[in-house]
């Protein structure tokens, strides 16, 4: 199960770094590509706003 990111994201770069295996996109709202998260939650630990879950 992938992780996805909500409207609350203020895109402001922490997931991206923490990402292992590069599944994070930038955008005014920051997206995950299911195909590629590992489901390891890096992204969601490091996130300031909390935008990130589990689908």
């Amino acid at each position: 199960m992938a992780y996805k990111i909500s409207e609350d994201c203020t895109a402001c770069g922490s997931c991206i770094d923490e990402c292992p295996v590069e599944a994070i996109s930038e955008g005014d709202i920051y997206k995950i590509d299911p195909e590629i998260c590992t489901d390891c939650g890096s992204c969601a630990d490091v996130c300031p706003v909390e935008a990130i879950h589990p689908e």
